[in-house]
């Protein structure tokens, strides 16, 4: 599959002119505050019906991220039955702004839970959800108990949701610093999920395997643009980058400039 389009996750505000003024082919925003568990709303003129047409009008492929604080996976009802509630909630308005894909990450149980907890709360979660548009996990960078940041967990987490119909996100940051190279990053991924949908472009602040979640500038940080690329183009599907606002234009311009189409 070839390379479709390139972008930055952006404001709510006007993500189509943000995103048009670098030239960008695809967009990601959150439908409200990512720490909120309210209801999402959008802060678009207009509402759901123009950001659709307003991104089909300026052939931008529109992706969502999912707040924060959405972790389906845990044993704590306090919040893992609301996160199911926001969850359904985020795919119905990204159906509406007509969305490619909404991003989750996938989530942790409690310090001394068994892994196994997590993965049936998520396939309980998946039996229930109503997926309008393509939910895409996300490999998560740091936690012992996380779901989705060493492989053998993602695999059993794929066991469990693979047949729903669920996709993947690759976030290039996440992976260093869970202590996948940038080498094995598509092949190990696709390896377990089969299938890799959209790219997180991230750089690392920290070093390999640091078990940190903090996001640099291309070429700054500890994987290096050469790198990125690379994954990009080996997963052969949109990439969003994440990075630092100040450095944002910079990054989508570089990778427009170096990613070829497979």
């Amino acid at each position: 599959m070839a390379v479709q389009r390139i972008g930055a996750h952006v404001k709510q505000g006007d993500p189509i002119a943000t995103s048009k003024a670098t030239g960008a082919g695809a967009v990601q925003i959150f439908l409200g505050d990512p720490q909120d568990w309210k209801a999402p709303k959008l802060a678009y003129p207009g509402g759901a019906e123009a950001l659709k047409s307003d991104a089909a009008g300026a052939g931008l492929t529109v992706y969502v991220h999912a707040p924060y604080v959405v972790n389906v996976a845990t044993t704590n009802n306090r919040i893992r039955i609301p996160s199911r509630k926001i969850l359904q909630q985020h795919v119905d308005l990204a159906a509406q702004v007509g969305a490619a894909g909404l991003v989750v990450h996938g989530g942790h149980v409690l310090k001394g839970d068994d892994p196994q907890a997590g993965v049936d709360n998520w396939r309980k979660a998946a039996e229930r959800l109503d997926a309008k548009v393509p939910v895409l996990i996300e490999n998560t960078a740091g936690g012992d108990y996380a779901m989705a940041r060493k492989l053998d967990r993602l695999a059993a987490l794929w066991d469990a949701v693979g047949e729903f119909g669920f996709g993947f996100c690759l976030d290039t940051c996440h992976a260093f610093s869970a202590g996948i190279a940038p080498e094995d990053m598509v092949d190990k991924t696709r390896a377990i999920t089969g299938r890799i949908d959209l790219v997180h472009a991230n750089d690392s602040r920290d070093p390999f395997d640091s078990g940190a979640d903090r996001h640099a500038t291309i070429g700054t940080g500890s994987i290096g643009g050469e790198a990125i690329v690379a994954v990009i183009e080996a997963a052969g599907t949109d990439a969003i980058v994440e990075t630092p606002f100040e450095g944002q234009d910079d990054d989508v311009a570089y990778l427009l400039d170096h990613v070829k189409a497979g």
